[in-house]
């Protein structure tokens, strides 16, 4: 049976991904809209209203099972529509889309990561609570700070997960919306058919932990950015 504090942790854990996972497709549908494509408005999927882009799946059971697991969260919303042949240069225009999602995540990592050192700044010892809400099996009493810095290490460690992981070139990835604008148009055609095996081969990679080699580095530099 969980206990009180991992419950908590769970919550917030799941409550900071939804956070990221919205923004993430919102900022798809924000730069969509303002290259002429208004697909995403008109079916309200610019709304901060989290409901509007939960994917079952993606958002509430794949996370929550990881995190009873106590592995590192993960999940996705569900895509925000876009109209390519609205754009007066489909291609480019979903280059600029396909990099407004992981940017956004890398943005709002950093912002997370600015606010712990604030709350380090207001609030002593923050910095060793924020430190071992990243440790399994860390217990501590919940509070209202640590409540705050288990949000933020929260939002930090899953923006910084989403923002790579989705730049990596692999369809349906962001990454690979980013080079299919710059290759030539043949080449990018065959090149987003792939997209019929990526998702298999993404889920085959993440289940023999191929993707540990990328994001083990990136954990190491979330803990020295946290004790730094």
């Amino acid at each position: 049976m969980l206990a009180v504090t991992e419950l908590a942790k769970i919550i917030l854990d799941l409550a900071a991904l939804l956070l990221s996972v919205s923004l993430h497709e919102i900022a798809h549908g924000r730069v969509a809209l303002a290259l002429g494509d208004t697909t995403a408005r008109d079916l309200g999927r610019l709304s901060l209203n989290p409901v509007r882009h939960i994917d079952l799946f993606g958002s509430i059971i794949v996370p929550a099972t990881l995190a009873i697991a106590g592995a590192p969260i993960f999940g996705w919303a569900k895509p925000v529509p876009v109209r390519p042949d609205r754009f007066a240069e489909p291609r480019r225009g979903m280059a600029l889309v396909s990099i407004a999602g992981p940017l956004t995540n890398l943005v709002l990592a950093a912002v997370s990561l600015a606010c712990l050192r604030l709350l380090e700044a207001v609030v002593p010892h923050t910095r060793d609570v924020a430190l071992m809400s990243l440790e399994s099996g860390a217990h501590q009493p919940i509070g209202l700070f640590w409540a705050m810095s288990t949000f933020l290490v929260a939002m930090l460690l899953i923006n910084m997960i989403l923002g790579v992981f989705n730049l990596l070139p692999i369809p349906p990835l962001d990454g690979a919306g980013i080079v299919s604008g710059f290759l030539p148009e043949p080449v990018a055609q065959r090149y987003g058919q792939l997209g019929k095996i990526g998702f298999f081969l993404i889920v085959v990679l993440l289940w023999i932990g191929a993707f540990d080699v990328v994001f083990r580095p990136f954990m190491i530099l979330i803990f020295k950015l946290i004790a730094g």
